[in-house]
């Protein structure tokens, strides 16, 4: 946790509300989204704000900020920045204030920036407008801000257009944009939801150095409770547009007093336990190739249980190696491994987990399970047969056999479907079944994956990111899969809805016999889930066993660094809070 001392306050806040008119309605009805929010964050300080999606935090920095939707009703009886009234100055000086001093991170890596512009001059936008530095510096304060910020070939990165790079490299573009004007108020809303804890350390490291050195005022917004404990100097749990809680993190976590904010540490508690034991008995993936050695057999874990003994490879890759071109940071083309040659397997049955900074090949080797990709050499059995260059029917058939689940639900549903219309896309592809029969079936998905009948002709766009992603999980399911590759299914929820679709894809997997390849940047749900842990650098396998094995006794130093990286809160009991 942060140690420096706090100053006086550079923003205040004292009763924020923010109301928003409901749609289609014509007189007084609308929604209460905060209510009487008081808070400050000093020079030199970080204050985290936690709570549950739809609990208010992004309203809150929107508020701040001055960029609420059109209708938005705001009233405060203070809402001042260094002294200056946020809500009676002139538009103009609030768009410059905006611009220069204060900074935001969005939760959305693609929410600021454009398609069509290469990433070195969105980084630079803001300095250039405001007079910060002049045309002929672009170039080199790009390079700074996206290297400071922690992308690899940060000269190479500022020439690409945003589509070109990973979700985790997008994001850390949005933070070299925010930090390159030097702001003193930072407001980063998620800045790390969809980055490995590495590099996420690095980041937050940076934050911290404006923070304890340049006297920045950070204000972070966080599902992440722990992360939050570990960072801030306070932290305030939002919960349905109020403030329910505040203190120091060992205040909030050793002793709460809310029953939301109770709620929350035990979530965040259990996801930093170990997770569950299985039967006991020793589990054969397969006979997977370690980097130095077979991999033994171990305890097995995962909340499903393990495979029987003995249990065949339901995946087999055999040194799979998938390469992409481009161009170097002197502009020559050149030929990229993404996956390099690979070799894994995974038992019927059990998990997978699949950990490594962005740009490890983590999402190449998704695609490539799931033949949206052909490897360039190798091959991957499935069930026994090369299912590497299959094509026409035989690759639809496979495809009903392996289905994706993505991290943003959002991007992976149409918002214009229903609920419906989105689980009984697959069943209408494949031509399983009727409209009766397509009906009933989306009516037992649903029961199945814990969302009320009634949901089922609703817009599946106005449902809440933890039920977007259970009616994700629903449309994977529908056409009878044995397979999912889940790829960083619970890094953009809260901490709660994130265990419950946990609870959900283990009761999922027990139920139908599911085999799962989990992909995540957080090791700490890796741990509950999988029963084997594989860690991808460079496109290589660098550790690959138990998962329990892994955790106690990391053979590779990148492994190590991983698990270093990992933040830790401290649910102890905190003896000053009487």
């Amino acid at each position: 946790m942060a140690t420096a001392m706090p100053t006086e306050p550079l923003l205040d806040i004292v009763g924020l509300s923010v109301r928003f008119p409901l749609a289609d309605r014509h007189d007084e009805g609308h929604i209460e989204a905060l209510r009487g929010i008081a808070l400050t964050v000093s020079a030199g300080e970080t204050v985290a704000v936690v709570g549950e999606s739809g609990s208010g935090k992004s309203t809150l920095t929107r508020a701040i900020l001055g960029i609420l939707p059109d209708g938005a009703e705001v009233e405060a009886d203070r809402l001042r920045y260094d002294g200056r009234d946020l809500l009676g100055m002139p538009e103009h000086e609030a768009a410059r204030l905006r611009g220069s001093r204060m900074g935001l991170v969005p939760q959305d890596p693609l929410a600021g920036l454009d398609p069509l512009i290469r990433v070195g001059h969105q980084v630079t936008e803001a300095p250039l407008y405001h007079g910060l530095i002049r045309r002929g510096q672009r170039r080199a304060t790009a390079v700074d801000a996206l290297r400071k910020a922690g992308l690899p070939r940060p000269a190479e990165s500022a020439r690409r257009y945003p589509v070109e790079l990973s979700g985790g490299m997008r994001q850390r573009v949005q933070i070299a944009a925010a930090m390159a004007t030097g702001p003193r108020l930072l407001i980063a809303d998620e800045p790390t939801s969809a980055l490995d804890v590495t590099v996420q350390r690095r980041v937050l490291d940076l934050l911290q150095s404006l923070v304890d050195e340049d006297g920045v005022a950070l204000l972070f917004v966080t599902h992440d409770l722990a992360l939050a404990a570990e960072r801030a100097h306070r932290v305030l749990v939002l919960y349905r547009g109020l403030l329910v809680e505040e203190g120091t993190s060992r205040q909030v976590l050793g002793d709460p007093r809310h029953e939301y904010t109770r709620r929350l540490v035990a979530a965040a508690a259990r996801t930093g336990t170990r997770r569950p034991s299985g039967s006991g008995e020793p589990s054969e993936p397969g006979s997977p190739s370690r980097p130095g050695g077979p991999s033994e057999s171990a305890e097995p874990g995962g909340p499903s249980g393990s495979p029987e003994p003995g249990s065949p490879a339901q995946i087999e890759l055999r040194d799979v190696s998938k390469a992409y071109r481009g161009r170097d940071e002197g502009g020559r083309r050149v030929s990229r491994k993404a996956v390099d040659a690979l070799s894994v397997s995974v038992a019927r049955g059990e998990t997978l987990g699949v950990v490594g900074e962005s740009g490890s090949g983590k999402t190449t080797l998704a695609r490539t399970l799931l033949r949206l990709a052909r490897p360039d050499s190798g091959t991957i059995h499935y069930a026994g047969r090369d299912v590497s260059r299959i094509r026409g029917a035989e690759l639809r058939r496979y495809r009903r056999l392996i289905q994706p689940v993505f991290q943003d639900p959002s991007a992976s549903l149409n918002p214009r479907f229903s609920v419906f219309d989105a689980i009984a896309e697959p069943l209408v592809i494949h031509r399983i079944g009727d409209e009766g029969g397509r009906r009933d079936r989306v009516a037992a998905l649903l029961e199945q994956v814990g969302l009320p009948a009634g949901s089922i002709d609703r817009p599946s766009g106005e449902m809440s990111g933890g039920q977007k992603q259970r009616v994700a999980i629903a449309r994977a399911l529908a056409a009878g899969p044995e397979t999912l590759v889940l790829d960083e299914v619970v890094s953009a929820l809260d901490v709660l809805v994130q265990a419950q679709i946990l609870d959900l894809l283990v009761d999922l997997q027990r139920e139908l016999a599911l085999t799962y390849v989990f992909i995540s940047h957080d090791l700490s749900v890796i741990r509950q889930i999988a029963n084997h842990l594989l860690v991808m650098r460079d496109g290589c396998a660098v550790e690959y066993g138990p998962t329990d094995a892994t955790f106690a006794a990391p053979q590779h130093p990148y492994t190590r660094q991983l698990l270093s990286a990992v933040p830790v809160a401290d649910f102890a009991p905190d003896p000053s809070r009487t």
